[in-house]
């Protein structure tokens, strides 16, 4: 069953496969198709998300385990729903005490026959760690944590074990071959005879040390692992390792689970996370498909891959998938609704608040060198380093040197405007990110001409030197993205948060309704079972937040007037300016519609929210606090400066926001009606995050999980009718319950192709028209953008007659005639 509408869910302990049974009538009724669930295999206790896996192969016991999965999937099949499953094949979690798979290789190093599932190089540059893995979990320097007693020996009765404890949370088992000293030491036959307290009275520190560097790993302080690290990490989180998913023997270990669920139908598709995090992503997706199918050859399974697409870079359709998450949907959407005369004011007004700079590029490579620099020093020279091994190869290349090339990989990642090459599938070398190099670093030109003759596959370089090589480059290019772009870039650059979110490009402030139709007619073409989304659980502003802060692009003067006031009024009291206008933004964004300025606990309950989103925000910018360093003064500060502006004394600024977001507020709901009408009539299967089908002024996560006041959602949907009161959330439900209706109905007309209907009048260029043909008939959408004149006019989401003027369909209906007001307008004929 290849899904037409799919509903995400995150499933926790708070939220499990029983609380989803009984949901699946409510979904039906609504018009879905399939629930696409987070990851469901055996995750890390407490976890809120699933994507940190300990054991891949058993479904979660703290969701309910099989027995309770496959109640699920039986109550979705009563309903006529399918299901679809996100899977977590590029890492698991480390560190603790749960991952059997990585203390196996703890404990017997390169002789488990688990080593070979982790991206573990065994012989680094450091003599120190030949043959080891290095383990960066400790919360001090090391010899500071053997000298505090935060290590410890510890043993494991029941399984026969004997490890050491580091902040009684990480635990390193000891190789078997210790087994007998220690035994010695504390006067014990068998490990089942050892006591704690005699094991840490046997041991002082020089003698725990001594036993320590015998072992497999080199316990370290966890600041060292961007330098030293020589074990891939996802991104630069020490506690969730990289998987070497192309080893066949782990592809299998990984996929057990999904395959067998798939095998015995309680599944329809899979959703690949962080896709690009993996060796060789093109071949791992056909091989993924070649399994689904070989374990069910009478289905199509859908397959779709959590993929950031760079600005002009488009899907291969030779990976085998049917697409991806649709991201990429997001951005585009977004990118229409922003009004292009807005870029540069607001752009101005930033700087000069801020004093940073206008443009994001520049932003985008000072993160970037940075986050490279920092956090990633030690995959660089494992990638420099396995370049190095190919030019010492060929006479022709053997003065090419190490720090050379350290230096012109530096510049190409700085330059790159993609998460990867894919340069072992396709060999082509990324041309434009190497001439930009090659313009920021003359001196490097050389190396850099070099490197993208490996990487094109010219020359005799040995072949399994140039793999390596380019997937250690790769891998590399791909987590500096996201931590350096989206993780640190996004959150430093304020000119208008509503475009930096996953996967947009925020240095392309809007689109043409032209633009944006040329792209969504290709996708469908391309892929016509992709993915469509404009909520997720990895999006840092809720879908309406970013709907309604579009409309600021319309009115960027009175917003600036409105913006400095602000900073004006109320002391800022040593936070930076441009950190107090984002917090403006945001407040203004996320600001609930049923929120009064005079409502003293909605208002604190706000200020918690924000205050969560504040400090996260602040720390992913890395510019006057961090995760890694804390400023805890500047912290409180930023809060206490939120807090003050929300509940303390001083009422002018919550009276005057609340004043100014009741203005707004109208064109914002107009803005998430077109969106939402978007995401449901173009080519694609949309996709609805859980409880985005009320209004979502949720913040980034964990603010986006929060749970869904599901019973509201039924009560609404059961009403029938949409409300009379566009505040509420059963306003957007109805529509999509409308559109979901009609897809299901007249399925034809959401499988043909896009095509832009020509408009004539004053108004065409703030209008998107299209039609769809089918088999019984023509699906017709009109959408209003970019109308906040006239919403904030009529003070209600509505588009009346006089906006429209003389803008007219081709057969000389005029808009203002047809909507009847409705800011998006589709009809079925």
């Amino acid at each position: 069953m290849i899904p037409t509408a799919t509903y995400r869910v995150q499933f926790h302990a708070g939220f499990t496969f029983a609380d989803a049974a009984a949901l699946a009538p409510y979904w039906a009724k609504l018009g879905i198709s399939h629930l696409y669930a987070s990851p469901i295999a055996t995750a890390r206790r407490g976890s809120t998300h699933g994507y940190d896996v300990v054991d891949p192969a058993t479904i979660n016991p703290a969701l309910g385990g099989e027995p309770g999965f496959r109640a699920l999937v039986s109550a979705l099949r009563a309903q006529g729903l399918g299901l679809v499953l996100d899977i977590v094949p590029n890492h698991v979690a480390v560190g603790g005490d749960d991952n059997a798979w990585w203390l196996d290789v703890l404990e017997k190093g390169q002789e488990s026959p688990f080593a070979r599932y982790f991206d573990i190089d065994w012989s680094p540059s450091d003599p120190e760690l030949a043959g080891k893995i290095l383990a960066p979990f400790l919360g001090k320097p090391y010899g500071e944590a053997l000298a505090a007693g935060d290590l410890r020996l510890d043993v494991e009765s029941e399984r026969g074990r004997l490890s050491v404890l580091a902040h009684e949370a990480h635990r390193f088992p000891l190789r078997s071959e210790d087994y007998a000293q220690v035994l010695a030491a504390v006067g014990a036959a068998r490990v089942e005879d050892v006591a704690g307290q005699d094991l840490a009275q046997a041991y002082d520190p020089a003698g725990l040390h001594e036993l320590l560097e015998r072992q497999h790993y080199r316990l370290a302080w966890w600041r060292t692992a961007g330098d030293a690290i020589n074990w891939r990490r996802f991104f630069d989180i020490t506690e969730l390792a990289g998987l070497r998913i192309e080893d066949p023997a782990v592809f299998d270990a990984v996929h057990a689970l999904p395959l067998r669920l798939y095998q015995d139908g309680l599944i329809d598709g899979l959703r690949v996370d962080h896709v690009d995090g993996l060796a060789d992503p093109p071949a791992y997706c056909r091989r993924l498909r070649q399994a689904l199918k070989a374990a069910d050859p009478q289905r199509t399974p859908w397959l779709v891959i959590e993929k950031i697409l760079g600005a002009g870079e488009a899907l291969s359709r030779d990976w085998g998938v049917d697409g991806t998450t649709g991201y990429e949907v997001m951005n585009e959407i977004s990118a229409l609704q922003h009004d292009p005369a807005g870029a540069a004011p607001l752009a101005r007004l930033w700087t000069s608040i801020s004093g940073r700079p206008a443009e994001f590029e520049v932003e985008e490579h000072a993160a970037r060198r940075e986050i490279l620099t920092r956090d990633f020093a030690g995959q660089l020279d494992a990638a420099a380093t396995a370049f190095h091994r190919l030019a010492v190869r060929d006479l022709a290349t053997r003065d090419v040197t190490l720090p050379a090339l350290r230096r012109a990989l530096t510049a190409l990642i700085v330059a790159f405007g993609v998460y990867r090459t894919y340069a072992a599938d396709t060999g082509l070398a990324p041309e434009a990110a190497l001439a930009k190099a090659k313009a920021a670093e003359p001196a490097s030109g050389a190396a850099l001409d070099q490197i993208g003759r490996w990487l094109s596959g010219q020359g005799e370089a040995p072949a399994d030197l140039r793999a390596e090589a380019i997937r250690r480059f790769e891998q590399l290019s791909a987590p500096v993205a996201a931590k350096a772009v989206e993780d640190t870039a996004f959150y430093r650059y304020g000119r208008l948060l509503s475009r930096n979110d996953v996967g947009f490009d925020p240095g392309r402030f809007s689109t043409s309704p032209a633009a944006f139709a040329d792209l969504a007619a290709a996708r469908g073409k391309a892929f016509p079972n992709s993915l469509l989304a404009t909520a997720t659980h990895d999006h840092k502003r809720g879908e309406d937040v970013r709907a309604r802060l579009a409309v600021l692009s319309e009115i960027p003067d009175r917003w600036a007037e409105q913006a400095r006031a602000w900073l004006d009024d109320v002391p800022l009291a040593g936070v930076d300016p441009g950190d107090a206008h984002k917090l403006h933004q945001m407040i203004v964004g996320a600001w609930p519609l049923d929120l009064d300025a005079d409502d003293a606990a909605g208002l604190a309950a706000f200020a918690d929210r924000l205050a969560d989103w504040q400090r996260k925000a602040l720390r992913e910018a890395k510019l006057r606090t961090s995760w890694t360093l804390p400023d805890e003064a500047y912290e409180t500060a930023c809060e206490t400066y939120l807090r003050g502006l929300l509940t303390g004394q001083d009422a002018r600024f919550r009276t005057s926001c609340a004043d100014f977001v009741d203005a707004i507020a109208p064109a914002g709901v107009a803005n998430s009606l077109v969106q939402t009408g978007l995401k449901l009539t173009l080519p694609g299967v949309p996709d609805l995050f859980q409880g985005a089908e009320f209004w979502d002024f949720s913040l980034v996560d964990p603010d986006n999980r929060r749970p869904v006041d599901y019973a509201a959602r039924q009560q609404a949907l059961e009403a029938g009718s949409p409300p009379s009161n566009w505040r509420a959330g059963a306003r957007k439900q109805a529509l999509i319950a409308r559109l979901l209706g009609a897809r299901r109905a007249r399925p034809d007309l959401f499988e043909a192709p896009v095509s832009v209907v020509s408009l004539q009048g004053s108004q065409a260029g703030r209008v998107l028209a299209f039609e769809r043909i089918g088999r019984t008939g023509r699906l017709l959408v009109v959408a209003a953008l970019r109308g906040a004149s006239a919403c904030m006019k009529s003070a209600a989401p509505t588009i009346e007659s006089s906006w429209w003027a003389d803008t007219a369909m081709p057969d000389g209906r005029r808009l203002g005639e047809v909507t009847a007001g409705e800011p998006f307008w589709w009809s079925a004929d």
